[in-house]
C-alpha cells in the first residue's frame, strides 16, 4: 500500500506532515436550454433581413465573475437550382437588463451550400458554440440577460428555399477561478 491509498497521504506514521484541512465550496452551475422557432427563408426574404430564430433568459446573480458556454444547433433543409447558393450568417445577440441595444458576442458564422450544379435537395445539421466571459467582475448583483441567435440571409436568389428547422439554444454557466 503506497501513501496515497484510502485518503491517508498526509497522515502515514512518523512522516511528520500535517494533515491541511480546506474548506471547498461546490462548484456553482447553471444548464438552461430552450428550443426556437423553426424559419423559412424564401427568395421572398429580402437579403440583410436579422431574424430571430431561439432566445434563451439567463439570471447570474448568484455567480461571481460568471463564464457562459453557449451552443446552438439546427437542421437545415435546403433547395437550390442548378447555380443557385444559399449563405446564411448567424450570430449571437446579448441583451442584459437595462440595455437598450444587443451586444454581439463571439464570430459571425456561416452556414453555405453551392452553388448546385444540379437541382439540389439537402439536408445539414448546423452547430456552433461561443463563450461569454466578459463579465469582468463589474457586473450588476441582479444580472439578468436574454441571448438570441439571429439568421440573416447573405443571397437572394429566384428559387433557393432554406428551412431551419429544430433549432435549440443552450448555456452552461460556471464561476470562473479568478474571482474578484
Amino acid at each position: 500500500m503506497n501513501s496515497m491509498s484510502k485518503g491517508n497521504w498526509q497522515e502515514e506514521k512518523g512522516c511528520g506532515c500535517k494533515k491541511e484541512k480546506r474548506e471547498e465550496e461546490g462548484t456553482k452551475v447553471l444548464l438552461k436550454c430552450k428550443s426556437g422557432t423553426p424559419i423559412s427563408l424564401r427568395s421572398t426574404t429580402t437579403t440583410g433581413t436579422p431574424n430571430t430564430i431561439a432566445t434563451l433568459t439567463l439570471n447570474t446573480s448568484h455567480f461571481k465573475n460568471p463564464c457562459i458556454k453557449l451552443e446552438f444547433a439546427a437542421n437545415i433543409n435546403s433547395s437550390t437550382g442548378v447555380g443557385e447558393s444559399i449563405i446564411l450568417d448567424f450570430q449571437v445577440f446579448r441583451l442584459c437588463r437595462g440595455e437598450r441595444v444587443s451586444t454581439p458576442i463571439g464570430p459571425i458564422w456561416t452556414f453555405s451550400r453551392g452553388p448546385s450544379t444540379v437541382v439540389a435537395i439537402t439536408t445539414d445539421t448546423f452547430s456552433f458554440l461561443v463563450c461569454d466571459c466578459d463579465c469582468d467582475c463589474d457586473c450588476g448583483i441582479d444580472d439578468c440577460c436574454t441571448y438570441s441567435v439571429v439568421v440573416t440571409s447573405r443571397a437572394a436568389v429566384p428559387s433557393a428555399l432554406a428551412n431551419i428547422t429544430n433549432p435549440i439554444l443552450s448555456a452552461l454557466v460556471v464561476e470562473q477561478n479568478n474571482h474578484c
